[in-house]
């Protein structure tokens, strides 16, 4: 099947790679030319621009953006609406919110353009695993684009089957859903990185608890000196809370055990506010989220002023002094 692929980042170029081992014929398109060039060595047809991406396609014709959520993909696609024409197909699969694909998806319908919406899940590590892809659209056209799903899509590898799953939808065993309608992909996804950051800081909370066990603060005869690596590997084997985030923190635990070439700060890239106010809208509450998300808040700042009056306060109601600096 031949697509057309905008953005050859660490997800994008991977997933056009992935595409043309399986066979697919991929026109790519990146600003930086020595980026084209290379996609190029490897069999893709780089495009001018997007005018070109699109004369390179038969119709009719399939693009994928894969750019960074906010004003780049806006534009990107408000252009190629402009440019695909009645019965073309054009998907987003960047962290896109998922209002914004509703309203992007009601403007392309008005042009004969379907809209695709996939959350994309599988980091820099696709490439050879597999995407676990989560999509929003028509059936007509999510099926029109299976071959591309079923190509990106890790497949059902070694897991077993879940008992009971008779009868139901096949393709998710193989790693891509049909979620719903238009945006209903991107909140799955959405969601989904929302649990990503509670369960990455269930594990950071963890490990820290383990690692202040020595601490001078506690009694001499309570104080453990645990070999985090050691711990990190042992759950990975047999324990009910392993999982591939354990075992990424379990190699970088391997190399460097008190992680010294990290500050700590720790950036969000949108979805997990995203899924706080779906938490809003729905009434649902989803505290574990909030909280792993305020976490990284916390963890960009030095002591806020808030903090300072914390202080203040226990100074002031029972005489308690703040600890040296230097302990």
């Amino acid at each position: 099947m031949q697509l057309g692929m905008i953005g050859l980042g660490r997800m994008g170029g991977n997933m056009a790679r992935r595409l043309t081992r399986a066979g697919h014929r991929c026109v790519v398109f990146a600003r930086n030319e020595a980026t084209l060039a290379e996609f190029a060595a490897e069999g893709m047809i780089p495009a001018a621009g997007l005018p070109d991406l699109v004369a390179r396609l038969a119709p009719p014709r399939a693009v994928w953006v894969m750019l960074p959520a906010g004003s780049v993909t806006e534009e990107t696609i408000s252009s190629l609406a402009d440019l695909l024409a009645e019965g073309d197909i054009l998907i987003d699969g960047g962290n896109t919110f998922y209002k914004d694909d509703i309203r992007r998806g009601k403007m392309l319908e008005a042009k004969g353009i379907a809209y695709v919406d996939v959350g994309t899940s599988g980091g820099i590590w696709g490439l050879e695993r597999g995407y676990c892809l989560m999509i929003g659209g028509s059936a007509a056209a999510v099926e029109h684009l299976d071959p591309i799903f079923r190509s990106l899509a890790p497949g059902p590898g070694s897991i077993a089957a879940t008992p009971g799953r008779e009868g139901r939808d096949p393709r998710v065993q193989h790693g891509y859903l049909h979620a719903g309608p238009i945006g209903a992909g991107h909140f799955v996804k959405m969601i989904h990185n929302g649990i990503e950051y509670g369960l990455m800081q269930a594990y950071a909370e963890g490990f820290d608890l383990l690692a202040s066990k020595a601490g001078a603060q506690l009694p001499a005869g309570e104080r453990y000196s645990f070999d985090l690596a050691d711990v990190a590997e042992v759950w990975r084997r047999g324990s009910v809370v392993s999982s591939w985030l354990l075992d990424l923190a379990a190699a970088a635990l391997a190399e460097d055990s008190s992680l010294s070439g990290f500050s700590g700060a720790v950036e969000d890239s949108g979805e997990g506010r995203w899924t706080l106010e779906a938490a809003i809208e729905e009434a649902v509450p989803a505290n574990v989220l909030a909280a792993a998300l305020f976490a990284r808040f916390r963890s960009r700042r030095d002591h806020t002023f808030g903090e300072k009056l914390l202080s203040a306060m226990r100074l002031g109601f029972g005489g308690h002094k703040e600890p040296s600096r230097e302990s």
